[in-house]
């Protein structure tokens, strides 16, 4: 097996020329370490002359190490290791070492009260025993340790207790004021940006509001222009129909009057031109006008060219024929 896998008081034990002593030297020194007042050569030097005739043949260096660290484990191991060795008898002389190097200035601290009761207890040693040792050694009782967890103890122990624990309440009070202060001032950050939101929610659906409105009257107005632009056509048209109308009326008049005074022509002759132009008898002289230029645009020699000299020949005697009908109609008219 690797040693890697020991602890280092494992390590010392199996250094150790004697088990035995190297735990109770262990325990010996968990006890220095907590005494009050005492400089670490001091306590270096009163646990090698309580082990002076111990035969662990090691360096105390790493015993007050492991001690210092407070690794209860080894301080289990160790307990274990010299409850399962020693008889009641070295059990018994290892707490009064203990005792000895606790109250060597006639002050036990606190830690080490439990710390002996704690020992005391792993060596299987009872209570009564203890305090009868404790006794002995110091002419004092062994009272019950105090309690650190109440009020009364630092009220013996620490004059400055009930102002520190004042300015703590006040900080606890100052803290609870300045949480309270941020979280009123976050709900009114974000009652304000809530506000912000629904204004600018307002703003923008007003405004969409608006700007239907607008297409609407936009549309009406649009709506209205075409209405008065289609009655003003229709009323153009209508004054257009009867302006023609009238014109009709007194072109007709002209012709009644127009024909009483000139001579009749042979009314053969006249159905002939007009037939020529694609009249029907009894046409006006703006139908005859219309229908010659209807008829020399389709029948000019000039559409032709393309055609054979025949074609053209042909086409230049029908236009001829309207010309003439045309002419005569105009002179009769």
């Amino acid at each position: 097996m690797s040693i890697a896998r020991f602890s280092p008081f494992e390590l010392l034990l199996l250094k150790s020329r004697s088990q035995v002593d190297t735990a109770t030297l262990l325990l010996l020194a968990w006890v220095l370490v907590h005494r009050q007042h005492v400089s670490e050569g001091q306590r270096r030097r009163r646990l090698a002359q309580v082990t002076a005739q111990f035969r662990h043949g090691h360096e105390l260096g790493p015993v007050m190490s492991i001690a210092h660290s407070q690794d209860l484990q080894a301080i289990q191991i160790a307990a274990e290791v010299v409850r399962k060795e020693c008889a009641t008898e070295r059990s018994l002389s290892i707490i009064h070492q203990a005792i000895s190097v606790a109250t060597d200035d006639g002050e036990l601290s606190l830690a080490n009260h439990y710390i002996l009761r704690f020992l005391a207890d792993l060596l299987n040693i009872s209570p009564v025993t203890l305090g009868m040792l404790f006794q002995e050694l110091t002419g004092t009782p062994l009272a019950m340790p105090e309690d650190p967890s109440r009020d009364a103890y630092w009220q013996a122990h620490d004059p400055d207790y009930h102002a520190r624990k004042a300015r703590e309440a006040a900080a606890a009070e100052q803290q609870r004021h300045e949480a309270n202060a941020r979280a009123e001032q976050q709900q009114r950050q974000q009652d304000e940006r809530h506000q912000q939101k629904q204004q600018q929610k307002q703003q923008k659906q007003q405004e969409k509001q608006r700007r239907q409105e607008e297409a609407h009257q936009a549309r009406e107005k649009q709506r209205a222009h075409e209405q008065a632009r289609q009655q003003q056509r229709e009323r153009s048209e209508r004054e257009q129909q009867r302006s023609r109308q009238q014109r009709s009326q007194q072109q007709g008049y002209q012709r009644q009057g127009h024909q009483q005074q000139r001579p009749s022509s042979p009314p053969d002759r006249t159905d002939r031109a007009l037939s020529i132009l694609g009249l029907h008898p009894g046409a006006s002289r703006i139908e005859v006008r219309h229908a010659y230029r209807r008829m020399a645009q389709l029948h000019h020699p000039d559409r032709y060219y393309t055609e054979s000299e025949h074609q053209i020949a042909l086409a230049s005697a029908r236009f001829q024929r309207i010309k003439n009908a045309y002419d005569y109609l105009m002179k009769t008219y």
